[in-house]
């Protein structure tokens, strides 16, 4: 079985968000149970791109509207990832430095989704499912069934997997001429609202769509930004698919990148010891417990409440407690933390930034993680967390409330607390406090977290069985 990812993120060549993580392992795994995956994504001039070894193997070029784009296809040459890895570049497009945030965006990812067919015409490659990655190639479920240029293609399968359905590419018509041709009189399914919709399209057009958890699927049924109508009238080719974590990589006994490795057994001494490091890096008490908050300051996630609930932890209520946060994203939230950073020097450290080691050892250094999300399709934080004995402290939506069971039930290992609210994530830390303030409590949940599966192993199988079954 043949299956190309299509994607813009991929960990590590380019990260933003989960999209990438999840790139970055589903294709490894799925590989160990026989398929045939790759992943194509855009080049970007990054780290990744600059150090390694590509392969040039194959180019062309296309009209994009009036303007004519020339493209090269480099493939990764020594199996760094696990899976093929193939990049596209377009000069002017597809050669940039970050992922997003251009003027321009819709025609990258109309011109990146054109090379791709372009790509697999002109070298003959047949593969029997393209698994599209949220609305950055949305229009290749569309294009394939209905361009004239990629008749060819038809028969593909598609399945169509959202990862966050806040974010659809909306563009207005007037776009509509830099596609290849296609049958005009099936332009309603490009529309919603009188634009042009890629999330949208891809829903109307492939085979099947997975969400990245069986919850998410249920809440786009109510809200979707607009599109919860379309997603419930499409419901019988839904599933919902709860992400994995790459435990290659997220593993606190073999992380290189933590002070001090542990597993099952060494957990109270391995966090003990990174804690006491990261502490002393950033000028905390070791002796405190300490809360963390890893991710995007979004509104989405919940981060426009941080600053309110750090001063209502340390201020009003006057936890003895140590917080550190490391993030990038929103300046009227990074100014609002700045703020609460100098009042309380000596319990608050603040990172600005992205940064993959530091948060490799935030996770093995606190006792909890804090995710007052919004919005949460899958969360992988939350799993991370739990893979390094962390307790995750989160709000009871989407991917979240699929992987978390609050202490209060059967075999409970986490704090789940109802709305995205100051006072309802402050009781979520003061109850989780009381628990790390036991230390035979502790270390029963902190064991009863590490115990758990949350691998790629069983979503990866899942994903198998919806490709077997598409393709019968």
């Amino acid at each position: 079985m043949k299956v190309i990812h299509l994607s813009v993120e991929c960990f590590p060549v380019a990260k933003v968000g989960g999209l990438a993580d999840v790139l970055g392992a589903l294709p490894k795994y799925q590989r160990k149970l026989g398929v045939d995956a790759s992943v194509v994504m855009p080049w970007y001039n990054r780290k990744f791109t600059q150090e390694n070894k590509f392969d040039h193997i194959a180019s062309g070029a296309f009209y994009q509207g009036s303007e004519l784009l020339h493209y090269e296809i480099l493939k990764e040459a020594n199996d760094l990832l696990g899976f093929p890895l193939y990049l596209i570049r377009i000069p002017g497009k597809l050669d940039r430095e970050e992922v997003y945030c251009y003027p321009d965006e819709s025609e990258q990812w109309l011109s990146f989704q054109h090379a791709f067919l372009h790509w697999l015409k002109a070298d003959g490659i047949q593969p029997d499912l393209i698994n599209c990655h949220d609305h950055h190639v949305g229009l290749v479920p569309f294009l394939l069934k209905y361009s004239n240029e990629f008749q060819q293609f038809s028969h593909v399968k598609t399945l169509f997997t959202v990862h966050n359905g806040q974010y659809q590419g909306w563009m207005n018509w007037s776009k509509g001429i830099l596609l290849p041709s296609f049958d005009t009189w099936q332009w309603g399914l490009l529309d919603w609202d009188g634009v042009i919709n890629p999330m949208a399209a891809a829903v109307k057009c492939c085979d099947a769509f997975s969400t990245v958890s069986e919850g998410y699927l249920k809440e786009l049924f109510i809200e979707a930004n607009g599109l919860q109508s379309l997603f419930a009238s499409e419901s019988q080719k839904g599933i919902g698919i709860v992400n994995g974590i790459d435990t290659d990589y997220w593993n606190p006994q073999l992380d290189t990148l933590i002070d001090s490795n542990y597993n099952l057994n060494t957990v109270e001494k391995g966090k003990s010891q990174n804690k006491k490091s990261l502490c002393e890096q950033y000028k905390l008490d070791p002796s405190l417990p300490l809360m963390s908050f890893i991710g995007r300051f979004a509104i989405e996630k919940g981060a426009d409440l941080l600053a309110e609930i750090i001063d209502q932890l340390l201020g009003n209520i006057k936890s003895k407690m140590s917080i550190f946060i490391l993030g990038s994203g929103d300046q009227d939230i990074q100014d609002a933390l700045q703020q609460v950073l100098e009042k309380y020097p000596k319990q608050l450290a603040v990172y600005f930034g992205y940064n993959e080691s530091l948060a490799h050892q935030v996770y093995a250094a606190t006792d909890l993680l804090l995710m007052p999300s919004r919005v949460e399709p899958c969360g992988l934080n939350q799993l991370y967390a739990l893979q390094y004995g962390t307790i995750p402290v989160v709000r009871g939506i989407g991917g979240l409330k699929d992987t978390v069971i609050d202490v209060k039930d059967t075999g409970g290992y986490g704090i789940v607390f109802p709305e995205a609210h100051v006072e309802d994530a402050v009781q979520g830390v003061i109850r989780t406090l009381e628990i790390v303030n036991q230390a035979d409590l502790l270390s029963e949940i902190r064991k009863r977290e590490m115990h758990l599966d949350f691998s790629w192993n069983k979503s990866a199988q899942k994903y198998l069985d919806l490709y077997t079954k598409l393709l019968k």
